[in-house]
């Protein structure tokens, strides 16, 4: 059995997600069990509770033995207000566990890869239990959790370790104290709602900040807001041009992004579940 524990550090989710999450678990995954924290349906603005109510969840979720895996309930924003002085009080029960979560929760995933804690793992998120498109990336979840690797990124090796990322969130945690060195990795990006010159002026910032990385894959860009005039370059092409210019390997595309088809990727070598 995995015990998995949810908790939101960046936006609340609602009580009826958390039901048809617990649901499917109750249902197809009796093998495991998940506990809502009360914070994933705290509010306080824009948040699941204020900083410290957030970081006081996470820190006690990932410190207490009763459980195996910390599922993160949502993205939003948010994580990186909390991440570093998260790590900075987890003991040495947090470094056995599984984390899970991608978009803004590529923040705490960073951090924790950074500082050697559990493992961080790329993937969807109990907020999408809702409609059956989402449950099926949950599913992919829950099985890996059972061990079963089929949902993996089709890419992933085994010997070459991975990282993915949001690329506004990767850009954002690059040159400060949540970035683990990605030297010999192969770097997934994906994005979500920006604009494609905004996709362009984000790889201009990474091509010139990453380490001599392995390679580069490209993930969906979904949701891209109308411009008033054409950028004249695909993200593919956009991503070519970026990795070219910087020496980086471009490798091609990958299955991750905000879309259903989400991808598992655990950072560093990909393994099945360590959890439970």
């Amino acid at each position: 059995m995995t015990r998995i524990a949810v908790c939101a550090p960046a936006t609340p989710i609602t009580r009826e997600q958390a039901d048809a999450a617990q649901q499917l678990v109750a249902d197809e995954f009796p093998e495991h069990s998940i506990t809502f924290h009360d914070q994933c349906f705290m509010n306080a603005g824009h948040f699941a509770g204020t900083d410290i109510q957030r970081l006081e969840a996470l820190v006690e979720l990932a410190n207490d033995p009763a459980f195996d895996a910390i599922w993160f309930a949502k993205g939003g924003y948010g994580s990186n207000r909390i991440a570093e002085a998260a790590v900075a009080r987890m003991n040495h029960v947090a470094r056995s566990k599984t984390y899970v979560g991608y978009s803004d929760i590529g923040y705490l995933l960073a951090a924790l890869y950074r500082n050697g804690i559990g493992q961080p793992v790329h993937g969807s998120m109990p907020v999408s239990a809702r409609s059956e498109r989402g449950r099926e990336a949950l599913r992919r979840v829950l099985r890996w959790f059972s061990g079963d690797g089929s949902g993996l990124e089709p890419s992933l090796d085994g010997k070459t370790p991975a990282v993915a990322f949001n690329l506004i969130t990767l850009a954002m945690i690059a040159n400060t104290p949540l970035m683990p060195d990605l030297s010999g990795h192969i770097v997934m990006v994906e994005e979500v709602s920006e604009h494609i010159y905004s996709v362009d002026r984000l790889f201009f910032h990474l091509a010139n900040v990453l380490p001599r990385v392995a390679g580069l894959r490209l993930g969906s860009v979904t949701d891209v807001p109308e411009n008033d005039r054409e950028f004249g370059q695909s993200v593919e092409d956009i991503a070519k041009f970026w990795c070219a210019r910087a020496g980086i390997p471009y490798l091609g595309r990958a299955e991750i992004g905000h879309t259903p088809e989400n991808r598992i990727v655990p950072f560093g070598l990909a393994s099945p579940s360590t959890a439970g």
